[in-house]
């Protein structure tokens, strides 16, 4: 591996790790509405809700957001994909994730990671910034490759549902990893498939997530915050 190689990777590594102090832990996107209607009960109907979401529901629209932004050259499309990213959001709930998550990333990024291109974009879209628009300019501005990026995003998107499922439904650690291994191809092909998609092509088809978050804004008792 290149020296650019394992910058790229190590800063991947570092954004998207639970670590990364972004608060992404306390956001299920409507999962715990759906633990709470018994619509996900176990370690196969969690793998099969999650396949749902990264190749057809929110994962993936944010991937394909996130590679569009990725490969804007000016600081207005990304401004016009920021407000898409935004209005394509289906519910209250997931709005205010996306908002919330791209405010704390640009803000520690910017302070321990900071580059030109997101420290302009930041300036423009000031607090309105979705995530997966927040992480892709780090990425482009830091020259991180879109493949490696996107890949990087899926599997953490993933990931931080999986550790919600494990609290929520609940599973245990090894169920959690069985269902990241069963996901891996799905991940790569997401990854792929969105590298290629223009926004003016991007449609979803998880309803019933959907419908979970909406529901989760007044359910009565709540872990998580979506």
């Amino acid at each position: 591996m290149t020296t650019e190689t394992n910058t790229a990777l190590y800063r991947l590594l570092t954004w998207l790790s639970p670590a990364y102090p972004v608060g992404a832990f306390s956001f299920s996107q409507g999962l715990e509405t759906a633990v709470h209607h018994k619509l996900v009960t176990d370690m196969d109907s969690t793998r099969r809700w999650l396949q749902d979401i990264l190749e057809y529901g929110s994962i993936w629209s944010d991937a394909a957001i996130f590679a569009n932004a990725h490969g804007a050259t000016t600081i207005s499309t990304i401004e016009e994909i920021n407000e898409f990213a935004l209005a394509f959001q289906p519910s209250a709930e997931l709005k205010a994730e996306t908002l919330a998550l791209g405010r704390a990333f640009v803000q520690t990024t910017l302070l321990a990671w900071p580059s030109p291109l997101l420290e302009v974009a930041n300036q423009t879209i000031g607090e309105n910034f979705a995530y997966p628009c927040a992480v892709a300019c780090a990425a482009s501005g830091h020259d991180i490759e879109l493949i490696p990026a996107l890949q990087a995003w899926c599997h953490s998107s993933v990931s931080n549902l999986v550790s919600a499922a494990i609290r929520l439904v609940p599973l245990g650690q090894s169920d959690g990893q069985k269902i990241l291994a069963a996901l891996e191809r799905q991940i790569l092909t997401t990854a792929e498939r969105a590298a290629e998609t223009h926004l003016d092509n991007l449609v979803t088809s998880s309803l019933m997530a959907e419908i979970c978050s909406m529901q989760h804004e007044t359910q009565h008792v709540r872990l998580f915050r979506s």
